[in-house]
């Protein structure tokens, strides 16, 4: 199976000025663990994480004043819609994330999480069901 079977199309954007809190609200209505970063102003793409905010606060970190700008992750792992999910599943394991932002033709496309693959291969191992 592809990323492309697995992923979430519908992405979360959010803007480097925008609060850990503003991030966070929008990230707990779409209930997702991530955002990709549109920076018009820098280059690609970044993601800002529940774990993101997390380490804020657990650091003394004030939500309402600290900018997804200061937490986010620029240097990603990108995925190409075409990659297996087992290649996909290697990379956050290679690199310790869980969020893979999905990448065809320079636009965003999809983001992948360990809860999509964990989704997608109990779904597929489920032994089916015949009359």
């Amino acid at each position: 199976m592809q990323v492309r079977e697995a992923m979430s199309t519908r992405v979360l954007s959010v803007g480097p000025a925008h609060s850990l809190r503003q991030a966070a609200a929008l990230m707990t209505e779409r209930r997702v663990g991530a955002a990709v970063v549109i920076d018009p102003d820098g280059e690609g793409h970044g993601i800002l994480t529940e774990r993101d905010i997390m380490a804020c606060v657990g650091a003394g970190g004030d939500v309402d004043v600290e900018h997804v700008s200061s937490h986010l992750t620029r240097d990603l792992v990108y995925a190409d819609p075409s990659w297996t999910l087992q290649e996909a599943a290697a990379a956050m394991v290679r690199g310790g994330f869980r969020h893979l932002v999905v990448i065809e033709d320079h636009d965003v496309v999809g983001v992948l999480s360990v809860r999509d693959i964990v989704r997608v291969w109990t779904e597929t191992s489920r032994p089916s069901v015949t009359a």
